[in-house]
């Protein structure tokens, strides 16, 4: 993998770049739609590509461990030929995931054992075999295993969990190097920065994965973790800045699990280049439309004879059908009111970080962003 600079905005620490992979380029600011399980929830990979213009998706090392399993990724020739998506791939490590499993997981310095949520299974994630998965599933961009602790922790416990987080990645990388991709292309690793609200901490973090990527031998990045964990969206905001005054400027920066259109676009401004989360696919589902003039919920009366279509400026499927007939859809409880919405909104996302490009290449970023935040948190 390799990144290259292309803009900075000139009031602003927002960026664009290119990510090049074995599997195709990524313009950076992006959005990574969520593949939890091998596919993102109700949209086919073909409006995936025609329609939202997705770069680059998300599969889940826990999830896919857990169903179909290894071996199945192994014999299919890991997941681009399992799912048939041709472009780039990132992996999350698990982590999350696991840490979530309050109750039914146990961490140690080896690792962290948990039951499986489907058949309640006993497994280990260390970072070795963490790494030894993410080479099966073959991803093309992989996550180092780390604790991502709750947003309330206090300050001893967040530093012990860092510590951890560290010494893993420490272990990642040594597996990492130490084997190889096993389909033919090549995959890079990227570290995550940890250190719950605490400054100190974060620097700490960051100035550590600054030092680990130079051991690594295939590229690399840098991953935030542990935000929008239920901290302060302010504090969220200052952390990030914190951690990108340290990260280096020629690598990528992915913020993990954000967010809201608003969190996004400031997180721009701040120097982050990459995202994902569940919510527009989330909210999608659950009738909740984003647009540039605010989000609609289209299981309201107000839209039921509203004949206009679903985003003018959206894409084919936004221009073809109406307000009026996603709002029946909906109260008719049909999946295709599932499918419409959530292309819909993963389209929006794709959308703004592409015109959030635009605007850096154009260096007017900053009053564009002011021109626009407000409206999009507005309830139409």
């Amino acid at each position: 993998m390799t990144f290259e600079l292309q803009h900075t905005d000139p009031y602003s620490s927002a960026r664009a770049g290119i990510i090049t992979t074995d599997h195709g380029q990524i313009k950076t600011p992006i959005f990574m739609p969520v593949g939890t399980c091998g596919s993102v929830k109700g949209v086919h990979f073909s409006e995936l590509r025609e329609q939202v213009k997705a770069q680059i998706i998300l599969g889940n090392t826990y999830h896919l461990y857990l169903r179909p399993g290894l071996d199945t990724l192994r014999k299919a020739g890991g997941l681009h030929k399992f799912n048939t998506w041709d472009r780039p791939i990132l992996t999350d490590s698990g982590g999350f995931q696991v840490f979530s499993l309050t109750g039914i997981r146990k961490l140690r310095e080896e690792g962290c054992e948990f039951r499986s949520h489907i058949d309640g299974s006993k497994h280990i994630f260390t970072p070795e075999n963490v790494m030894d998965t993410e080479r099966i599933i073959g991803a093309d961009i992989m996550m180092a295993l780390d604790e991502c602790p709750p947003g309330e922790s206090d300050y001893q416990y967040a530093k012990n969990s860092l510590g951890l987080t560290q010494r893993w990645l420490d272990r990642c990388i040594k597996r990492f190097n130490e084997t190889e991709p096993l389909y033919g292309h090549r995959q890079t690793l990227f570290p995550i920065v940890q250190g719950c609200k605490y400054k100190d901490l974060r620097q700490d973090a960051a100035k550590h994965v600054v030092d680990r990527l130079g051991m690594l031998n295939d590229g690399g990045g840098a991953s935030i973790g542990g935000l929008a964990v239920g901290e302060p969206t302010e504090v969220m905001y200052e952390m990030i800045e914190v951690v990108n005054e340290i990260l280096p400027k020629d690598r990528p920066r992915y913020l993990m699990g954000v967010g809201t259109p608003q969190n996004i676009l400031e997180a721009i401004e701040r120097g982050v280049d990459m995202f994902d989360c569940v919510m527009p696919t989330r909210n999608g589902r659950n009738a909740m439309l984003f647009t540039y003039q605010g989000t609609m919920n289209l299981r309201n009366k107000k839209w039921e004879q509203d004949f206009s279509p679903i985003d003018p400026d959206g894409c084919d499927i936004d221009r073809l059908h109406t307000k009026a007939y996603l709002h029946h859809l909906f109260k008719a409880q049909e999946l295709l009111a599932l499918q419409i919405a959530s292309i819909h909104n993963l389209a929006f996302y794709l959308r703004l970080v592409t015109d959030a490009r635009q605007h850096i290449e154009q260096g007017d970023f900053t009053q564009w962003k002011r021109s626009v935040i407000n409206d999009l948190g507005r309830r139409i």
